[in-house]
């Protein structure tokens, strides 16, 4: 027997044979070793359902899931509901870990603190250089405060992955399903639910960068997704945290300018309309919207031109980009 709380490790599987079985080495290697791992096969057409059972004859920690094709928030919600650990933590099954990360992190979770986070790392390789948590600067906040830092997307920032979390903390929190972002909309939530959170500058994450990922494909209408969870978590701050709405509403002009961007470049007709339509709708539930103290000027200039006009600012930054101005 151990006295170590069981972590329940959470790995959406979907098209990652080249990479699968280098992530989920890296988790059952990890020196924490009172671990269940689930991984959901989610529908994929390739070989990953068989290395993920292959894994599972041969480690006992293993539990394996099969299912139609749903997306990642569904997987994720799948071993949620059967997670039977005191602390939840999510792994994308084409990164890979730290051996320490666990047990390092795990040591960070005393006093108080129900969240704690490492740095992650990116990187196209299977070798990425990685901290093993000595002398790393620690960082621990009260909820209010590392809302403010999730907001600045500083630390305690949107990713599921790199964080050990007490399960009380997700709770019943599930992922939205069949969306192509689902993250956004569920770690402020979860976030808020940690009375003290830490942050380490280690970096123990390896999140590998794909070319063929959703966020480096050109601009859809599904990317707005993400200006419909900001809009929610403005809404929960409201109730919530009411000394965080300033900040929110800020960031959510700064998300709409760069979606206005990105769709001024891969949109038109039908499409573009839609997400000019959908922005003016946001721009109507931000106003009035008042700069926050601090705010550095460059940000400020771009607030006061994009709360006056969102495409026209839109459009002038991605002309100074092409002109080689901005990059």
């Amino acid at each position: 027997m151990t006295d170590l709380p069981l972590i329940s490790v959470v790995v959406p599987v979907y098209r990652v044979e080249k990479y699968l079985d280098h992530c989920i080495q890296s988790i059952a290697e990890q020196t924490y070793s009172n671990l269940e791992i689930l991984l959901v096969d989610d529908g994929s057409p390739d070989g990953s359902g068989a290395i993920c059972d292959r894994w599972a004859a041969r480690d006992s920690r293993i539990r394996v899931f099969h299912k139609q094709n749903a997306g990642a928030g569904a997987a994720r919600n799948t071993a949620l509901d059967a997670a039977r650990g005191e602390i939840i933590t999510f792994v994308d099954s084409d990164d890979y870990l730290h051996p320490n990360m666990f047990s390092y992190l795990c040591g960070l979770m005393k006093d108080g603190v129900e969240i704690a986070e490492c740095e992650i790392g990116i990187t196209e390789r299977d070798d990425l250089a990685m901290d093993d948590g000595t002398g790393a600067e620690i960082l621990v906040c009260e909820t209010e405060e590392a809302l403010r830092l999730h907001i600045q997307d500083e630390v305690f920032r949107q990713t599921p992955p790199n964080k050990l979390y007490r399960r009380e903390c997700v709770g019943d929190i599930r992922f939205p399903e069949g969306n192509l972002i689902d993250d956004e909309f569920f770690t402020y939530k979860v976030l808020g639910n940690a009375r003290k959170l830490a942050h380490s500058c280690a970096c123990m994450y390896a999140y590998r960068q794909q070319s063929g990922s959703a966020m480096h494909k050109p601009y859809s209408l599904r990317r707005l997704q993400g200006l419909d969870a900001k809009l929610q978590r403005l809404g929960y701050f409201e109730q919530r945290f009411p000394g965080l709405v300033r900040e929110a509403k800020a960031d959510l002009l700064m998300t709409c300018l760069g979606a206005m961007q990105g769709c001024l470049r891969s949109l038109n007709g039908e499409e573009m309309d839609a997400a000019r339509k959908k922005m003016n709708e946001i721009m109507t539930q931000i106003t009035p919207l008042e700069i926050p103290e601090g705010t550095p000027e460059k940000r400020k200039l771009l607030l006061k031109a994009a709360r006056g006009h969102l495409e026209g600012t839109a459009k002038i930054l991605n002309y100074l980009i092409d002109i080689g101005l901005l990059t």
